[in-house]
């Protein structure tokens, strides 16, 4: 059977699927099949899908392989194959993917945070607007292909209660030295409360489009490599608020219920004629990458990233009036509100890098100018019909360098790294690596975000100086085996300062001096035979907890069994469960797009328990999955954020299916 047919006959049954389970959509997911949090690209057992005349095994895993730009970027010879482990597949969900240190609003699409201290990743002005960023693909994540024969890669998981992700990704070389490929990504999330519409339609929550194009091209002789990349995402939330409070058979309220209607009324609520559209917001992007490099030398190197990016965030409440408990004073019009922020970026860096060898060990160095031409423009109404817009307009010159020793036993590194922001802020790092510690330091004093800076709509307004925001953080790591145990203490420190966070009013504020921030951890793994218990858990103590709110206690725990049947099926079965202390967790403003501190409600204090199975035919991986099993067992139910419940109990399916022909 060819890959057209192959293809057709996927694509009709999962259609001929979704429509009778009468699911709107499907798709996305990070690159990197299930995203595992495992290493990428390992890869066990399976049999070849590809044979000759002779039906000897040419094509597989082995012969389809990637590369990162990170590893190119630091001179690291390093090729990834597929990954064909069971390891992670059932964790399907963005916030799973991220070992639970980040928390959307209780579904699939909805916005997302850090649990822990968020720190800039780069020096420079940013937009601001970041909940949706996690659902798009990531530069540093792009996967640049080497394949001997045509790769496809179809994923598709079916979430309980209308959770459903689809994605088809594609590469194949034109010739030996040049690849081109690409990933589409889909997925949609309904609504559990606060709709009384019977379409499909108006029980949307949230809608993802995303689409990767790459391509890489390496000279006969290698002394010249192209990396190049277009990312684009769609993603669209009806915003809801919260839940209200449902009733109980008898007329009494029930916190826990599904029943009640959205705090953000729209076209869904009972109380209001379809005509009116939900409050929704948007983040839309269209990212170009292109990395390039030119070797004279090991010893030197030429290299050029360009970075265009094209983002619009966007937020209309077309129920105001309906709406005004929701928000603060309204300033101005009552029937709506519409904000419209858009960011174009241009970036270049040029820089010179190398790596010089002696015997087995090696040093590595990089020094870079870097330079970023970037505009906002905002545009929000004062009336049904009328607008007023605002721009900032800058450039920004960093120059950089980067240190890197590598020991002769090939497991042991010590790196170091400097950026300085002309007329700005810094950026310090260094780090070592061996087989029994990891440790580092680094600071970073950053600008505020655009958003942070300015801000203006007929709900908030503010125009601030902020100072720069300081962050530095001291960090360790063990590794200690012993036997089948493994035990990885940790501790992390960070000290920030001039910390800018939103307040109970959801506004903007800096506060002036320092506060610490300590965590406590402790991995482990231990595995008897085909028996694996592993887990996290962190405790973190704070100097101040009115601007910052973390959970005292975090834990996440797995029991899993391994077997094998009938010699070719490959079976894990576990169960995952994961904690956090009860908190005071920021509150949501869909405005601003932003989470805020707020004091009336604590969230979590649950162990949420999910029963798996993951299973490996060949290459072809598969989940099922029941997630909440527990409901109700203590509690009813639990809040993940502020009035956002935790999704109620619910039976996942997924498949990822591996060609390489």
């Amino acid at each position: 059977m060819n890959r057209s047919v192959l293809f057709l006959f996927f694509f009709i049954s999962l259609t001929t699927f979704v429509q009778a389970q009468q699911f709107p959509g499907t798709t996305t997911q990070l690159p990197g099949g299930f995203g595992q949090t495992t290493r990428p690209g390992s890869t066990t057992g399976g049999n070849s899908s590809g044979i000759d005349d002779s039906t000897k095994v040419i094509y597989g895993p082995k012969s389809t392989r990637y590369v990162l730009e990170g590893d190119i970027f630091n001179n690291r010879k390093k090729l990834y194959t597929m990954d064909t482990t069971m390891d992670d597949v059932h964790r399907f969900l963005y916030v799973q993917r991220t070992q639970n240190h980040y928390q959307d609003l209780g579904n699939l699409g909805t916005p997302i945070r850090d649990v822990f201290v968020p720190v800039p990743q780069q020096l420079g002005a940013q937009t601001g607007y970041s909940v949706f960023s996690p659902y798009a693909y990531q530069t540093m994540q792009v996967k640049y292909f080497n394949t001997k024969s045509p790769f496809t890669d179809m994923y598709l998981a079916l979430g309980g209660h209308n959770q459903n992700i689809l994605r088809f990704d594609f590469a194949q070389n034109i010739t030996p030295r040049w690849n081109v490929g690409f990933d589409v990504q889909r997925f949609t999330s309904q609504k559990q409360f606060g709709t009384g519409g019977a379409t499909s339609q108006a029980k949307l929550l949230a809608q993802n489009w995303g689409f990767l194009a790459h391509t890489n091209y390496q000279s006969k002789n290698e002394k010249y490599t192209l990396l190049m990349h277009f990312i684009n995402m769609n993603h669209v939330v009806a915003e809801q608020g919260g839940v209200k409070p449902g009733t109980n058979l008898d007329g009494t309220l029930n916190r826990y219920a599904y029943t009640g209607d959205a705090m953000l009324a729209g076209g869904g609520v009972s109380t209001l004629s379809s005509s009116y559209p939900d409050p929704r917001g948007s983040d839309i992007r269209n990212d170009w990458h292109i990395y390039h490099q030119y070797v004279l030398d090991q010893g030197f190197q030429v290299y050029h990233r360009l970075d265009y990016n094209r983002h619009k965030n966007y937020f209309q409440d077309d129920t105001l009036s309906f709406n005004r408990a929701f928000y603060p004073a309204i300033i101005g019009d009552t029937s709506r509100i519409e904000q419209d922020a858009r960011f174009r970026l241009l970036e270049n860096q040029f820089g010179l890098k190398g790596i010089y060898r002696r015997g087995e060990s090696a040093f590595n160095y990089r020094a870079y100018i870097r330079s970023r031409v970037y505009g906002q423009y905002t545009r929000y109404n004062t009336s049904r019909t009328n607008y007023n817009e605002y721009e900032t307009r800058r450039v920004e010159t960093f120059l950089g360098g980067w240190l890197g020793y590598y020991f002769p036993d090939s497991l042991s590194q010590v790196t170091a790294e400097a950026e300085y922001q002309v007329g700005g802020g810094y950026r310090l790092q260094g780090q070592f690596e061996s087989k029994f510690l990891t440790a580092g330091y680094s600071s970073i004093f950053a600008n505020p975000t655009l958003l942070q800076e300015r801000f203006q709509s007929h709900i908030f307004f503010w125009r601030n100086n902020f100072s720069l925001r300081g962050y530095n953080h001291a960090y360790g790591k063990l590794n200690l085996r012993y036997k089948k145990l493994l035990l990885q203490p940790g501790l992390d420190y960070h000290l920030l300062s001039n910390y800018v966070y939103f307040d109970s009013n959801a506004v903007a504020r800096q506060l002036n001096g320092s506060f610490s921030v300590l965590r406590t951890g402790l991995g482990y793994q231990f595995e008897v035979g085909k028996f694996l218990a592993s887990g996290q858990a962190y405790y973190t103590v704070q100097s101040r907890n009115d601007v910052l709110r973390t959970p005292p206690f975090f834990m996440n725990a797995r029991f899993q069994y391994e077997l094998l049947y009938a010699k070719v099926l490959y079976i894990q079965v576990g169960v995952d469960l994961h904690y956090k202390s009860p908190y005071y967790a920021d509150a949501y403003m869909p405005v601003s797009q932003q989470f805020y501190i707020q004091n009336k409600q604590k969230v979590e204090g649950y162990v949420l328990a999910d029963l798996y199975a993951n299973l490996r035919v060949n290459r072809t991986r598969l989940f099922v999955k029941l997630s909440h099993v527990n409901q109700g067992v203590f509690e009813p139910g639990y809040f993940v954020a502020p009035n956002y419940l935790a999704m109620r109990r619910s039976f996942a399916f997924g498949v990822d299916w591996y060609l390489f022909d």
